[in-house]
C-alpha cells in the first residue's frame, strides 16, 4: 500500500528516539514523582519540542514550513506512544498541536509559515484557548469578546476580553489561539504570552493528568494586532473548529488507545508472575477472560477505526466530524474500561500509587471528556448516521451489512458475517426508533449514537481482520496479533457489538413507549436476535485464541 508522510522506516525510528528519551528522562519513578507533586515536567515537554534533540513536533509541521509532513497515520502512532508513555507528557506536547491546528487548517499563507515555521525552528509551546466556564461543547455560547481598534478608517487590532477556562499548556505556552466573538462572529486569534493585560490562573487541581498544565486565561482589554486575525476573515472560528475536529479527535482517540494498552501491558506480566491456588493467574480463563481479554478486544475495534479514519484523512477527505467522533468514542471509552480493569488485575497493587495503572486510570478519564464528551460524542454520531438512514429510507445499514456479507464469503473467518449480523441489527433498530419517533426521547439518542458505533467498529474491524489474513495491512500498522489472533478478536468484537446492538433496539423500544405484543415476536425477528444467538457458539473458543495471543503462548500450552 502506498504511504503518505514519513516511510515506515523514519516512522519507527522516531517511535524508537521517544522509547530511549522516555527510558531516559521519563523513567516510572519520575512520573510517578511528577504525579504526586503535580508538577508539569516543562524541562522534559520542552526537550521533546527542541528540533536541536527530539524535535517530536516536526511530525506534525508540514514540509513546506520546516516538519517532516507527516502524515495522519503518523500523528495517531506517535499520538498513541507518547500516550502510553503518559498522559499527562502527552498532553503537554501535543496541546501545541491542538492550539496551532486553527492556524493549520484557516491561516493565511503569511501565518502558517511564521507560525508553524516557528514552531518547527524554535519549539514553541501552544495553547488552544477556546473552552470557557459556561462554554464547554457548546462554543457558540462563547462570551470572550474582540473588539475592532479604527485607525484611519482601518481595522489595525482587536481588543481581547473575557475569560478561558481549562486550558492545557495554560501556564506555560509561548503563544496561544483565542477564540472571540468579533463583530462578524466567532473568530480565531493569536496571542503571544506577556502581552498587556492577559493573565493565567493557578494551575487546576485535577483528579488525574497532573503532569499536565491546566489553567485559565483572563484576557481584559488585550490587544492583538490584525495580522493575527486567523485566516483575515472574522467569523471562520467555527467551521475552522469544525474542520479541525476529524483530526483532533482522531489525536485523542490515540490517547486512549495508548493509555489503555500501556494499563493492559502492566496487568498481562503481573498475571504470569502472580500464583493463586499453585498456578499463575494468567492461566486461569475466569481471569483472563474478565479482567483482559474482552478490553484487548475492544481496543483493537478502536484501533481499526482509528486507522481507516486516518486513511481518509491521509487520502484528502475533509469534515470527517462523525468519523473522529466514532474513533474517539470506541478509543477512549475502552481505554478508560481497560485501565479501570488492570487496576482489578493486580488486586491491592493495583489500588496503590506505587503502580503506574492507578495513575493511568486517573489520568485516560479525561480522553473521555477533551475534545467533545463521550455524550457529545454520542449525540454527533446518531445526528449524522441518522440523518443517512432517513436519506436512504432505512437502508443504509443494510447495504454496509451486504458488503459485510460479501466480505465473509471472500475471506471466511475475518468476523464479517458477525459485523453484519450488527449491521442488520442496527438498521432495524433504527427503524422501529423511526416508525415510533424515539429519537423525540434525547437519551435515546445518545444510545443509538452507542449502537451506531459498535456497528460500525465491528465492520471496520472486520475489514481490518480481511486485509491482515492477505497479508495486506498499511506498512505503518500495528502488528501486536497476527492475522489469525486479528481474525479471532474480529469474531469476538463482532458476536459482542451484534449482542448489544441487538439487546439495546430491544430495551429502548420496549421501554420507551412499549412494543404491542402481537408485533414483539415479529420485531425481535427482525432484530436477527434467534441468529445473533447461534452465533454466540464458538466465542469461548475465540476468546481463547486471544488470550493464547496475548501471552505469547500456543493454544496446546493452556491449562
Amino acid at each position: 500500500m502506498k504511504t503518505t508522510g514519513l516511510d515506515p522506516e523514519s516512522l519507527e525510528m522516531t517511535l524508537q528516539s521517544l522509547r530511549d528519551f522516555a527510558e531516559q528522562k521519563l523513567p516510572v519513578a519520575r512520573l510517578l514523582q511528577l504525579d504526586h507533586d503535580d508538577e508539569f515536567p516543562e524541562d522534559a515537554v520542552r526537550e521533546l519540542c527542541n528540533p536541536a534533540s527530539l524535535g517530536i513536533q516536526l511530525v506534525f509541521i508540514p514540509e513546506e514550513y520546516g516538519g517532516f509532513g507527516g502524515s495522519a497515520w503518523d500523528v495517531y502512532r506517535t499520538c498513541s506512544l507518547v500516550a502510553a508513555i503518559d498522559l499527562g507528557v502527552a498532553t503537554g506536547v501535543l496541546a501545541t498541536f491542538l492550539g496551532s491546528d486553527p492556524i493549520s487548517f484557516g491561516g493565511t499563507e503569511e501565518q502558517k509559515k511564521l507560525w508553524l515555521g516557528r514552531i518547527a525552528e524554535e519549539g514553541l509551546l501552544f495553547a488552544y484557548g477556546a473552552t470557557e466556564p459556561a462554554a464547554g461543547s457548546d462554543l457558540g455560547a462563547l462570551k470572550t469578546t474582540a473588539a475592532p481598534v479604527v485607525e484611519d478608517g482601518k481595522t489595525v487590532a482587536y481588543r481581547l476580553n473575557g475569560a478561558k477556562q481549562w486550558i492545557s499548556n495554560g501556564g506555560y505556552a509561548d503563544v496561544y489561539t483565542i477564540l472571540a466573538n468579533a463583530p462578524g462572529g466567532p473568530t480565531w486569534f493569536v496571542l503571544e504570552k506577556g502581552a498587556e493585560g492577559f493573565s493565567h490562573g493557578k494551575p487546576e487541581d485535577k483528579h488525574g493528568l497532573r503532569a499536565s498544565n491546566t489553567a485559565a486565561l483572563s484576557l481584559s482589554e488585550v490587544r492583538v494586532p490584525a495580522e493575527n486575525l486567523v485566516g483575515g476573515v472574522e467569523g471562520q472560528g467555527l467551521l475552522q473548529a469544525q474542520l479541525v475536529f476529524g483530526y483532533t479527535r482522531l489525536m485523542v482517540a490515540a490517547f486512549g488507545l495508548g493509555a489503555g494498552w500501556a494499563a493492559l501491558d502492566r496487568a498481562i506480566p503481573y498475571s504470569k508472575e502472580r500464583l493463586q491456588g499453585g498456578s499463575p493467574l494468567s492461566e486461569k480463563q475466569g481471569y483472563t477472560h474478565k479482567l483482559i481479554v474482552p478490553h484487548a478486544v475492544r481496543l483493537e475495534a478502536g484501533r481499526a477505526y482509528i486507522e481507516e479514519t486516518a486513511d481518509r484523512l491521509d487520502s484528502g477527505e475533509e469534515m470527517l466530524n462523525t468519523e473522529g467522533a466514532i474513533a474517539k468514542y470506541l478509543a477512549t471509552e475502552a481505554g478508560l474500561a481497560a485501565a479501570e480493569a488492570s487496576i482489578q488485575a493486580l488486586g491491592g497493587y493495583g489500588y496503590t500509587r506505587e503502580y503506574m495503572v492507578e495513575k493511568i486510570r486517573r489520568d485516560v478519564r479525561i480522553t473521555t471528556i477533551y475534545e467533545g464528551t463521550s455524550e457529545i460524542m454520542e449525540m454527533t454520531i446518531a445526528r449524522d448516521r441518522w440523518q443517512m438512514h432517513l436519506k436512504t429510507r432505512g437502508q443504509h445499514y443494510h447495504d454496509r451489512a451486504k458488503e459485510m456479507e460479501a466480505l465473509e464469503a471472500s475471506a471466511p473467518g475475518c468476523g464479517a458475517k458477525f459485523a453484519a449480523l450488527a449491521l442488520h441489527s442496527l438498521a432495524e433498530g433504527l427503524e422501529r426508533f423511526r416508525a415510533q419517533r424515539l429519537t423525540r426521547h434525547q437519551h435515546l439518542l445518545f444510545r443509538a449514537g452507542r449502537m451506531i458505533a459498535l456497528a460500525e467498529g465491528a465492520m471496520v474491524l472486520a475489514k481490518r481482520a480481511a486485509v491482515a489474513a492477505k497479508g495486506e495491512l498499511h506498512a505503518k500498522a500495528d502488528r501486536r496479533f497476527d492475522a489469525g489472533a486479528l481474525a479471532a478478536v474480529s469474531r469476538a468484537n463482532g458476536r459482542e457489538a451484534a449482542f448489544e446492538v441487538a439487546q439495546e433496539a430491544l430495551r429502548w423500544a420496549v421501554g420507551a413507549d412499549g412494543v404491542p405484543a402481537s408485533e414483539l415476536s415479529a420485531f425481535t425477528a427482525a432484530l436477527r436476535f434467534p441468529e445473533i444467538s447461534g452465533a454466540q457458539a464458538g466465542l469461548v473458543a475465540d476468546l481463547d485464541l486471544v488470550a493464547d495471543a496475548l501471552y505469547g503462548r500456543k493454544p496446546a500450552a493452556r491449562a
